[in-house]
């Protein structure tokens, strides 16, 4: 039965194998909780204040208020706007981190470099700041100043990032109050306004979410995706490998896990150290192997080639396979079960962000100030921990796939020959239909990785370009669609294109917080074409989400004017005026709406049917119908 829970067969062996331990996963908590709170499913229960809790009867034989008359409609609008709220708080508090770790760079001896300082110098000019002439040290500061005053903003309009929107979208925004003011500042007022007695206006609590998002998105993690590149290297194309299958029985195998990059880097050096390769060798080891798991995962996979191990559902099955010496974590997507699961193997599970504390984890902090000597001693405590390895544990799969990453920004345009241009014309040409961007998490819910890796290839084999991020890139880099090869796969248009450039149909963009920068594709593309981002072929899906982050996330692509697709439910269904108005009567504001659609058949027929719809409004319907013939929902 362990192959109805996963597409990806590294998954299922490693599901048998932990049967076979007496180990629990995921999965089998999710089966212990079925069947699960149907109130809860749908949102129409609340915890807000001790009158309650209180739930609404969705068939209205039963209470139809709350204690304090909130009604279904308010109860599920709040709910979700607290979502939202601690979504956009997870990525823009990463953001927060990351200018700290900025800043310490700016200081004298830091372990830490600024790795692209002509990416420094250009944000710097694009933000207002002067940088022409000046040290780099000098210009960091001034930038990472002005970058944490962004967090603190209370008028609407002052972030840089807005600049790169088309003029169209901004005056929607404005219209309609949206436009962010600081990133705490929305936050905060969010919470406020699920306070008992603030706030009880559906629609209106819908609005300040997509506001709280949108600070999210244009700014808290557009900082952490842009000082990321300038600190670590902006990512270009290179290959890795992916899947359970990259762990390595006769070396020391490190895994990093979590979201931000700020230790993983030092880990990923630290291993590199000469007298810790040496240290292996004494202990029977032939080297230490450095691998990623979920965004942490995709951080160093794409500046530097790691291996990544697996997306968010294989955290536990890879202390399973009984080599994995350390699991380092740092924070967002971390089994709290990791503690008491690296109790049945040899497996060290180790904390490093004081924000994220974990049942009988060893908690080695990371102190930033000497962020290598903390990497070393991380990774000083695996190599020791390899001679107690269980040999009878030891089960590796042997799964492992060769992928194309790290097409940031700059490297997607330098492959088009320096500008959007290019995709603009192959657009034009019919080629391209248009371009999807597929994100998001796993759900033990719906089988891991299966509607992640069915809707692309059917967006693909339509001739539609991918761009991908977070645990659905690494779904598909295990799958082989992050391949050049996997263009034999596209359609024919799609196909030709990508042996033309030498790019695979499906783009690894990099991490979830790095979804702005596909917020930055779009936003370019539509200044080029003079037109709204709602006007392009352009749609989103996150077919397996799970997180609060995806929340924020859904948000803001859809403030942005991004038609989106969810796959798994949200729970907004008890209110029908929720539902109403995100899925039909927000896109008469936004120029965008939301559908959840659990088929990913489906999923990908109603993104390709807006896709091609948006590119015959746009390009004119003479133009269209020439090449419509290139096209097949099949």
């Amino acid at each position: 039965m362990h192959h109805l829970k996963s597409s990806c067969n590294a998954t299922v062996v490693m599901l048998e194998k932990a049967e076979k331990d007496n180990v629990q996963t995921v999965w089998d908590r999710y089966q212990q909780q079925l069947p699960q709170c149907n109130y809860g499913l749908l949102g129409i229960c609340c915890r807000n204040c001790n009158m309650g809790p209180c739930r609404i009867d969705p068939f209205g034989e039963g209470p139809q208020k709350g204690i304090c008359g909130a009604n279904a409609d308010i109860i599920v609008a709040r709910n979700l706007l607290i979502n939202v709220a601690t979504g956009a708080a997870a990525h823009s508090d990463h953001g927060r981190d990351i200018i700290q770790t900025f800043q310490i760079a700016t200081a004298e001896n830091s372990d830490y470099k600024i790795r692209d300082e002509n990416k420094l110098r250009s944000l710097a000019q694009e933000c207002g700041i002067p940088a022409e002439g000046l040290p780099i040290k000098k210009v960091a500061s001034d930038l990472a100043s002005m970058l944490f005053h962004d967090f603190g903003r209370q008028t609407p309009g002052g972030f840089p990032f807005l600049k790169r929107l088309p003029h169209q979208r901004l005056e929607i925004w404005e219209k309609l109050s949206l436009t962010p003011r600081g990133i705490d500042r929305e936050i905060v007022e969010s919470i406020h306004r699920t306070h008992i007695g603030v706030d009880n206006d559906p629609a209106s609590l819908l609005l300040q979410g997509i506001r709280t998002a949108l600070a999210d998105g244009w700014a808290g993690s557009m900082i952490a995706t842009e000082i990321s590149d300038i600190l670590f290297g902006t990512p270009m194309p290179k290959k890795a490998m992916a899947n359970l299958g990259v762990l390595k029985e006769e070396m020391v195998n490190i895994i990093v896990h979590g979201h931000e990059p700020v230790l993983s880097e030092m880990i990923v050096e630290a291993a590199n150290d000469k007298k810790l390769i040496k240290l292996a060798l004494s202990k029977g080891a032939k080297g230490i192997n450095v691998c990623g798991m979920c965004c942490t995962g995709n951080e160093i996979l794409m500046r530097h080639g790691v291996s990544i191990a697996g997306n968010f559902l294989q955290q536990e099955l890879a202390i399973i396979t009984g080599v994995v010496e350390a699991m380092v974590v740092d924070v967002q997507c971390i089994f709290p079960s990791l503690g008491n699961l690296a109790k049945c193997y040899h497996t060290k599970f180790i904390s490093t962000s004081a924000k994220a504390h974990f049942p009988q984890a060893i908690h080695i902090e990371l102190d930033e100030e000497h962020a290598y000597q903390t990497a070393c001693y991380i990774v000083e405590s695996a190599v020791n921990n390899f001679t107690n390895r269980k040999k009878s544990a030891v089960f590796i799969p042997p799964e492992a796939m060769e992928a194309n990453v790290g097409f940031s920004v700059e490297a997607i345009a330098s492959a088009l020959g320096g500008s959007f241009d290019p995709l603009i014309e192959v657009i034009k040409a019919g080629q391209i239909r248009g371009i999807a961007a597929v994100v998001g998490c796993n759900n033990p819910k719906v089988k891991h990785d299966y509607s992640h890796i069915q809707l692309i290839k059917k967006l693909i084999k339509n001739d539609v370009l991918v761009v991908t991020t977070g645990c659905n890139a690494i779904a598909c880099a295990k799958a082989g669609l992050l391949s050049v090869g996997a263009a034999d796969i596209a359609g024919q248009g799609l196909k030709t294109v990508c042996n033309q450039t030498g790019i695979p149909p499906v783009l690894h963009m990099g991490s979830c917080v790095d979804i702005s920068r596909i917020l930055s594709v779009a936003a370019a593309m539509a200044r080029a074409l003079d037109c709204d981002i709602s006007d392009l072929p352009l749609a989103a899906a996150a077919p397996e989400w799970m997180s609060q982050k995806a929340v924020s996330i859904a948000a803001y692509v859809l403030g942005s004017g991004i038609f989106t697709v969810l796959g798994t439910i949200p729970p907004v269904l008890g209110s029908k005026e929720v539902t109403t108005l995100l899925c039909n009567k927000i896109e008469e504001l936004l120029g965008a709406k939301l559908a959840v659609e659990v088929d990913p058949d489906i999923s990908a027929s109603l993104m390709i049917s807006h896709i091609e719809n948006k590119r015959i409004a746009l390009l004119g319907e003479t133009v269209a119908k020439e090449d419509s013939e290139c096209m097949s929902l099949s």
